[in-house]
């Protein structure tokens, strides 16, 4: 249906704050510093001991926390692009509700710690490698290449980089590929791009503004006809960043990185994290949704 159609344009349009929903510790989201909200220092109280202390070293609540910034951008873009200038403070109140921190570490760290709980091995290992010097150095590079990659700028920059290097295909450049492989980056986040858009229609849907004509065949039907647009555009970014985020890593510091990520505590961990963040962001997208409907049939959010 053209309604389905359009908003299939629209999803692809806004790739860039959707494609890569489902992103492992490697991938955190960030905004500038300034306009991060910053997390109840007690939103992770209700964890397990064992869960909170990995999610405490990881710095999820520093990371979700700067990501409800990065969602109220998304929002404004949503806005921009669907209802220009009508969305008003409501909009944003309503955006605003559904990128609630409390509320995102609480529903991140419940499935984390199922996840990952029944393996205190792993939650052993990953807390021994992010604790040390090496592991935080990593999460600060992480989010700082995040934040820097917001400036155009910096992102066409990135990429030209990333091209150099793959157009050299030296050791670095094999290094972050095998980076990239070992976390399963590439398949892993189109995968949760894909779940957390077809959350989005099943909530417009159900908000009433696809109409009933649409069902839940043609939904899946025009996901994954998005495959291959998300995996280009997932790989566009990933490399980029990754190149950015590491350079100052030495090569001994990344293949460390990569092993303790190849090791079965490591896939462990990254599996965790994974389902986590997809649970978190399917119903992030529903909800994104399902306000999207109301707004769009002229009802008050």
């Amino acid at each position: 249906t053209m309604a389905l159609r359009s908003m299939t344009e629209f999803r692809l349009r806004a790739l860039g704050a959707v494609a890569l929903l489902a992103l492992l510790l490697a991938l955190p989201f960030a905004a500038r510093a300034e306009t991060a909200p910053p997390a109840p220092a007690d939103a992770l109280a209700t964890a397990p001991a064992g869960t909170r202390a990995l999610l405490e070293v990881l710095r999820m609540d520093e990371v979700l926390g700067v990501m409800r910034a990065e969602g109220e951008e998304y929002g404004r873009t949503i806005e921009a692009d669907m209802f220009p200038g009508q969305g008003g403070a409501g909009w944003a109140v309503k955006v605003q509700t559904i990128y609630d921190v409390p509320h995102m570490i609480d529903r991140f760290g419940g499935a984390f710690g199922t996840a990952v709980g029944q393996n205190p091995a792993a939650m052993a290992k990953a807390l021994d490698f992010f604790s040390s010097d090496l592991g935080q150095r990593i999460l600060t590079l992480e989010i700082e290449a995040r934040r820097a990659l917001l400036d155009d700028a910096v992102e066409d920059a990135a990429k030209l980089a990333w091209a150099d290097l793959a157009a050299d295909e030296g050791p670095r450049a094999a290094l972050l590929r095998d980076f990239a492989e070992t976390n399963d980056l590439i398949e892993s986040n189109v995968q949760g791009a894909l779940n957390s858009n077809l959350a989005f229609f099943r909530g417009m849907a159900e908000g009433g503004a696809l109409g009933p004509e649409v069902v839940e065949d043609e939904m899946l039907a025009n996901v994954w006809s998005q495959e291959e647009e998300v995996r280009r555009q997932t790989e566009d970014w990933l490399f980029p960043y990754l190149a950015l985020a590491y350079e100052p890593l030495s090569d001994a510091d990344l293949e460390a990185y990569t092993a303790f990520s190849a090791s079965p505590e490591g896939q462990v961990l990254n599996a965790a994290l994974f389902a986590a963040y997809a649970v978190l962001f399917e119903e992030i997208s529903f909800a994104l949704g399902g306000a999207v409907a109301i707004q769009l049939q002229g009802q008050d959010i």
